[in-house]
């Protein structure tokens, strides 16, 4: 059996058929599935497995702000006076979208189309007064896309009504907060100690594989000199492993682009023991991956931009992991995901003092 390329050659295959295509396969780490399509290289070298509750990151109870706002401080942090820092959660704000009439206001900090601007400009200004004291503290947001597009901002910038598109941001300049906003996708803060310069990133799964943190850990050395010894990071609430069930895919862009693109990977079984009882009551025609049913394929986005930290040469215990599940804890979060697209937006902050404002004390509650 041959292949023929053109007029002037030939490729030989094995004369064997099927067993002789297997070989072939079987050599570069593939096997024929049953269907005769192509199984994946996961499939042919099993996943470790889990249960969601084995994989999920415990949240830290929010600190209160005088102003009832409630939101997640980075602790070890706090002994930097020049430094402004947090992660926000749904609770303590002005918009009425997302939650039941009767319920207390909640933090949406996007202009999503079911909330109006003037509750999400109200609820920006209740978490900059949260994390900074001064609520007329210019807070810097980005037009996000997913891409790993990092830009320097400047006071000007803070001061545009136009956001920059890009979904990564640095500044060695004080006086303003920068922004990334997620519901579901994983926000990732990084400071320097030394020359007081900090960035922030929004890593989704694409994000993520195009090595938006290590990029922006690499800007912050081009332009202000920063030394990896020299960083803290923190990696803010987001979809757990728990919950972030993918398809092939996005398992095949990971293993393509990280030496450790497996070890992200988890196969899930659900845990509901009426599922496992009575499987063929919940059958779908979700794709692979997409479908409550285990085994689905999971990954670890916190895990995946810990590992860039850490090749970008940030220390292991100056990293912080905050914790927390968009998804499996919705009283708490914003989720994409869990509410099918109808959710508010979170905020990841940080930015430098300036030498008049000292830092709020917030009290956990």
């Amino acid at each position: 059996m041959a292949f023929s390329h053109g007029s002037n050659s030939a490729v030989s295959l094995p004369s064997h058929g099927l067993q002789g295509i297997d070989a072939l396969f079987a050599g570069a780490g593939l096997v024929r599935s049953r269907r005769g399509k192509l199984a994946s290289r996961h499939q042919a070298q099993r996943l470790d497995r889990a249960q969601p509750e084995e994989l999920r990151h415990s949240a830290p109870a929010p600190s209160v702000a005088a102003n009832g706002v409630r939101w997640l401080p980075i602790s070890p942090w706090r002994k930097f006076s020049w430094l402004s820092s947090g992660f926000s959660t749904r609770l303590g704000g002005m918009s009425h979208a997302y939650c039941f009439e009767d319920a207390p206001g909640e933090l949406n900090l996007g202009f999503t189309p079911e909330d109006s601007r003037e509750a999400v400009e109200a609820n920006r200004r209740l978490l900059v007064e949260a994390i900074t004291g001064d609520a007329s503290t210019p807070l810097l947001t980005l037009r996000q896309f997913h891409s790993n597009l990092v830009v320097r901002a400047t006071a000007a910038d803070a001061a545009s009504e136009r956001p920059r598109k890009a979904d990564g941001v640095i500044t060695d300049e004080p006086g303003f907060l920068l922004a990334v906003q997620t519901a579901d996708c994983i926000p990732v803060l990084v400071a320097d100690r030394r020359l007081r310069a900090v960035g922030a990133f929004h890593a989704g799964w694409r994000g993520t594989v195009k090595r938006i943190v290590e990029i922006g850990v690499g800007r912050m050395r081009l332009e202000f000199g920063s030394r990896p010894e020299d960083l803290v990071a923190a990696i803010g609430p987001g979809i757990g492993p728990c919950c972030y069930a993918v398809g092939e895919e996005v398992f095949s862009e990971f293993e393509s682009q990280f030496t450790y693109g497996r070890e992200l990977f988890r196969e899930v079984y659900d845990s509901d023991p009426i599922r496992i009882k009575y499987p063929m009551l919940f059958l779908t025609q979700r794709a692979p991956g997409h479908s409550p049913i285990g085994p689905s394929l999971h990954v670890d986005l916190i895990e995946a931009n810990r590992r860039q930290l850490l090749a970008c040469g940030v220390h292991a215990k100056a990293i912080q992991v905050i914790g927390g599940c968009t998804q499996c804890r919705s009283e708490l979060f914003f989720s994409y995901r869990g509410s099918r697209g109808h959710t508010g937006r979170l905020m990841a902050v940080i930015g430098v003092r300036t030498r008049r404002s000292p830092a709020p004390t917030p009290k956990a509650k």
